[in-house]
């Protein structure tokens, strides 16, 4: 063991962050502060070190929990701290080399969505953490909303009879020089080389996997989609919209989009059925809170559904992901403690990927003019997803 790295009790899992832009900033850091104040615990998660090829953004994030160390090098952050896990959240195009290094290194790997910014490099990223016999998981935070578990419950109860569709709306406004906090900013999501496609790879990821989630483990199996370059002067899409099915025949249909003005009702899932309606407002997104009601079939009325409105949906993916880990390392096998195989994300990503490629864009491939600027108001919600 190194001398840099502590004796640390079995039952805490040592984090890194691999990349130090504004999710890890603004949610996963807060995330794991929060869940390692949580009581009782199964694995206290602790941040131990991070690396960016920034270095001030690794300084700057370092700064904010006491005892992180920044590392200017990725192998040197794993050869002398050692993490139990790293979260990798560095630009799409940059995910395999890091979580291949940190497999290799006998970490778990929480990867950030998408895997990659194309399906060769995901491959390759999932047999190597295969082949390194870590436990690996791409970071769907929104699994872990309270309010999705909610829905998750209601629809596993029986509560909306049939399941017959799933309806998501996920969008936001990202301008060509967005920035999280007014700062000048790398919009690297902008970049197709990055980041591999636009609102469609970046927004629409979280909602297969949610719909596989709150079904059961019915996953969707077919998709297309539609491509728009309607607003911003940028190559990707800047919004799509997507239809597709499940293996039991549940009908699906996802808006994703960076063209929405926040200052709209912009985040809604339904999902219906025979007996009943959910609706949740507000609760896709990085953030705690929304809103869930169920409306019945027979009686037309709506009731709220109760979940925690102050759990942060990035808590309760540190929670759980570390409890797993330390599973792993106590001689679990990792499919009993983990339910969410990578190779399961890797065919959704697949799935995304294949229907981008086929998408039917706007003929030219053009972006249309943008609008002036003083016809789309600013918020300070602006870019959050």
């Amino acid at each position: 063991m190194s001398a840099q790295t502590p004796a640390v009790a079995a039952d805490t899992c040592r984090w890194a962050i691999a990349g130090c832009g504004w999710v890890a900033r603004d949610h996963f850091l807060p995330g794991l502060l929060e869940a390692a104040r949580e009581r009782p615990v199964t694995a206290l998660p602790r941040l131990v070190a991070v690396t960016d090829t920034d270095p001030a953004a690794a300084e700057r994030l370092a700064a904010r929990a006491s005892g992180v160390r920044a590392v200017p090098r990725l192998p040197d952050l794993l050869a002398d701290h050692r993490p139990d896990a790293v979260y990798v959240a560095t630009p799409n195009h940059a995910h395999r080399p890091v979580a291949e290094a940190a497999a290799a290194a006998g970490a778990a790997v929480l990867c950030e969505k998408p895997l990659t910014a194309d399906l060769a490099g995901a491959e390759r990223l999932v047999a190597a953490c295969e082949r390194a016999g870590v436990l690996a998981a791409t970071a769907y935070d929104q699994r872990f909303h309270p309010a999705h578990r909610a829905v998750r419950d209601v629809v596993a109860s029986g509560g909306l009879g049939t399941v017959t569709a799933v309806r998501i709306t996920y969008c936001c406004w990202l301008p060509p020089a967005w920035s999280p906090d007014g700062a000048p900013c790398d919009n690297w999501r902008t970049d197709p080389a990055r980041a591999g496609g636009g609102a469609l790879l970046d927004l629409a990821p979280h909602g297969l996997d949610l719909v596989g989630v709150l079904l059961g483990g019915d996953d969707v199996t077919r998709l297309a989609a539609l491509v728009q370059h309607r607003v911003h002067p940028y190559r990707v899409d800047d919004g799509a919209m997507l239809v597709g099915r499940t293996g039991g025949g549940v009908l699906v249909c996802l808006h994703v989009a960076y063209n929405t003005p926040d200052a709209l009702p912009r985040r809604r899932l339904e999902v219906v059925g025979t007996r009943g309606l959910l609706t949740a407002t507000d609760t896709l997104g990085q953030d705690a809170g929304g809103t869930v009601w169920l409306t019945g079939a027979d009686t037309a009325r709506r009731v709220p559904v109760p979940f925690d409105t102050g759990a942060s949906p990035f808590a309760g993916q540190v929670r759980e992901f570390s409890a797993a880990v330390a599973a792993v390392r106590a001689g679990a096998a990792r499919e009993r403690v983990w339910p969410w195989p990578l190779r399961r994300d890797l065919a959704l990503h697949s799935l995304l990927l294949e229907a981008l490629a086929r998408a039917d864009g706007t003929g030219s491939g053009a972006p249309a003019p943008p609008p002036a600027a003083d016809r789309i108001p600013s918020s300070p919600e602006e870019g959050r997803r």
